[in-house]
């Protein structure tokens, strides 16, 4: 049994069943469909664009409490880092409201994407796959996605019925650095036959919780202890010099879902709903300034925050002709979001509340045959509403109503070993806020292009240029507060226009039988991008100085790559040793700002592993490294780099086929001292230092 045999089967069932050797595992990989990258549904070695599919294995193994931290050892992707709890992809060193993190094709609907310390309403624990598009994916998800997709999968929806009648999973760890425990499972579970199909059962649940973690020296990095003692700030030598742990990062979440499908032979219809309780610590001085909060790292008691997530969902897909159409897919969610953030006194702060409802519709075309090959194409609707509210000291963004709707269309032309790809979409996007009398109206059109040859076996190549379009978000519009977790006061600019990108994308794929590599590069040209701009003056909140910033729009340049290899060396035994290369690079200037660079830009990493695979045992031994990030912008310290040592093991005592599988995995071995350069508090929140991690796995 595996997750390509049963994609919608139990919370942790595609991360539990694994290939028995590493190439096996590729080929899963290289052979997934990537359906965020199109909805004509290529596989990752076919996708013009860069796309990764994360399951089995690699999944488990990058496992971790947040989205943006599970995914932050792939190629092109660093995370937002506010602790534990709150960590946000960042993807070609663009983040915010400019990646998208999807629920099973739906927007997460919370408030993740206002500020860095509000953590994603979803949860990898319950995740089954998860895709990954780097690069604008705005044609296909609309302006939130203008940098790059996150789609995670859990299957509460089921999809298919269980060939067994049941089919789950449960998975239960803990963790040194944060003396944490965590447990999730899910079950499907085939309850008849009805007419022309059956019924089907899905149900899961997951707990974490974690104390203050660890880290192997002072809190604060040694450039901001050296900054803040020439200046005479802090005296490091005193009892404000935090060390060994980073205190308020502590966290506990729970939740789980429910859902029932109606499988048929050429589709399904199903509903569910999820419930999503987290309560976590928000690290660095952050709240109420006359409260008893010590200096940034040295906080004991500082600001948590209680979350609460309800949400259903619709999914369906019919594989049938209608009308000029062989498939239709309709997925709508409804979510209501909360959190309120606790001072230091325990008394209730600010409180951010998001309701909203998202939905689209797609529809994918019959083959046509045109000038000696074939015609295809896909055309959808999307629609997302939202209304958000904060009430509090911290409410630096005033009550806004949002309405977008898009309309988009693809087509592919593929003749012999070329394939001819191009899109466009129209959007159109509102935001009211009426408590300061205003209101926002953008249409946006954006236009892509691309071509792909297989010139041999196992060989793709791909070149995509685009011309895609943005609306501003309400926090870039109507900003106007002291948004004290990122330090500043933040000033929207409400005149603000659409953004525009004009950018090229190339990609090589070479995959056989020992070895595979992609190489992905892009340049972006941007007119009005949107970024906050220091205005060098302050503002002055009881009694501190906290800069002032404007978001502003300048013309702007990224321009990068991500390369990747795999190959299988050589065996000994009963194991299959394979080696792993992957290395990504991004630049990104700005002609506004103060210094050239823009702020929050990931430096040039890689990760390096080898393994050594069989039916019963698995190794693997990794070092990550990351370069100094010297190129900073404007009131932004460097960053200096690090190389952190990990190594797993798996243990399935009955072979490949075994309901139970052990793992261990070793962390940051040397205890490196490790800061994110793309993380607002990387000066006084580092990451983990050393930590160990065992789990048990068991399927059924």
């Amino acid at each position: 049994m595996t997750s390509k045999s049963f994609p919608h089967v139990g919370v942790s069932l595609a991360v539990l069943c694994l290939p028995t050797i590493a190439a096996a595992q590729e080929d899963v990989v290289r052979d997934e469909i990537v359906v965020t990258a199109s909805p004509l549904e290529r596989s990752a070695e076919e996708t013009i664009v860069g796309s990764t599919v994360l399951s089995g294995d690699e999944l488990e193994r990058n496992l971790s409490g947040s989205i943006g931290e599970t995914l932050r050892r792939q190629p092109g992707i660093s995370s937002t880092f506010f602790g534990p709890a709150a960590s946000r992809p960042v993807i070609r060193g663009l983040g915010g409201d400019r990646i998208s993190v999807l629920d099973s094709g739906i927007g997460s609907i919370d408030a993740s994407s206002t500020s860095p310390d509000h953590a994603v309403a979803v949860e990898p624990a319950t995740a089954e796959k998860i895709e990954i598009v780097r690069g604008a994916a705005t044609l296909l998800y609309g302006s939130s996605a203008a940098g790059g997709v996150v789609n995670v999968f859990s299957g509460k929806v089921p999809s298919a019925v269980p060939d067994d009648g049941v089919d789950g999973a449960l998975r239960v760890g803990g963790s040194s650095a944060d003396e944490g425990v965590d447990a999730a499972g899910g079950f499907d579970v085939d309850l008849g036959a009805a007419g022309a199909g059956a019924f089907v059962f899905h149900g899961e649940g997951f707990y974490r919780r974690a104390d203050d973690y660890k880290v192997p020296g002072f809190v604060e990095s040694e450039r901001l202890r050296a900054a803040e003692e020439a200046s005479g700030e802090h005296n490091h030598d005193g009892e404000d010099a935090a060390f060994g742990r980073v205190a308020n990062t502590s966290l506990e979440t729970k939740g789980g879902a429910a859902g029932l499908s109606y499988v048929f032979d050429n589709g399904f219809l199903g509903v569910s709903g999820t419930a999503i309780n987290t309560d976590y610590g928000v690290p660095g001085a952050h709240g109420d300034h006359e409260e008893d909060a010590a200096s940034l790292g040295g906080l004991e008691k500082g600001v948590t925050i209680a979350l609460k997530q309800r949400r259903i969902d619709l999914d369906s897909e019919i594989d049938s002709d209608l009308l000029f159409f062989e498939k239709a897919k309709l997925r709508v969610g409804y979510a209501d979001y909360a959190h309120t953030e606790i001072e230091p006194s325990g008394a209730p702060g600010t409180i951010f509340a998001n309701e909203g409802v998202e939905g689209r519709l797609e529809l994918v075309d019959d083959d046509a045959r045109a000038a000696g090959g074939t015609l295809k194409g896909a055309y959808g609707f999307q629609w997302k509403l939202r209304d958000f509210s904060a009430v509090g000291d911290e409410a630096f963004v005033p009550k806004v109503r949002s309405r977008q709707f898009g309309l988009f269309g693809l087509e592919e032309y593929e003749r012999g070993v070329l394939r001819l790809e191009a899109g466009a979409r129209y959007e159109r996007t509102r935001h009211r806020a009426p408590t300061i009398a205003a209101d926002r109206s953008f249409d946006a059109w954006s236009v892509s292009a691309g071509v792909g040859l297989t010139p041999a076996d196992g060989v793709f190549l791909g070149v995509t240029g685009l011309r895609t379009e943005r609306a501003p978000s309400p926090e870039e519009l109507f900003s106007n507060g002291p948004h004290l977790a990122t330090g500043v006061f933040e000033i929207g600019d409400p005149t603000l226009g659409v953004e525009t990108a004009r950018g090229v994308e190339a990609t090589v794929k070479f995959s056989n039988d020992a070895i595979s590599f992609i190489v992905n590069g892009f340049y972006t040209s941007y007119r009005d991008f949107i970024f906050e701009n220091f205005t060098g003056a302050d503002a002055d909140i009881d009694g501190d100085l906290i800069p002032i910033v404007r978001f502003e729009a300048s013309d702007a340049t990224f321009k990068g790559f991500e390369a990747q290899l795999d190959a299988e060396l050589f065996r000994i035994g009963p194991f299959h040793i394979h080696g792993h290369a992957a290395t990504d690079y991004v630049r990104a200037t700005a002609d506004r700002s103060a210094t050239g660079n823009l702020p929050r830009i990931p430096p040039l990493s890689g990760l390096f592993a080898l393994e050594a695979n069989s039916d019963i045992f698995d190794f693997r031994g990794e070092i990550e490294h990351a370069r100094a990030q010297e190129e900073v912008g404007f009131n932004e310290l460097p960053t200096d780099g690090y190389t952190q040592y990990n190594l797993y093991a798996t243990f399935r005592p009955m072979g490949s086929d075994s309901p139970i599988s052990l793992r261990l995995a070793a962390l940051n071995i040397s205890n490196e001292d490790a800061r994110l350069h793309t993380s607002f508090l990387k000066d006084v929140a580092p990451l983990p230092g050393r930590n160990i991690k065992i789990s048990v796995d068991g399927k059924f």
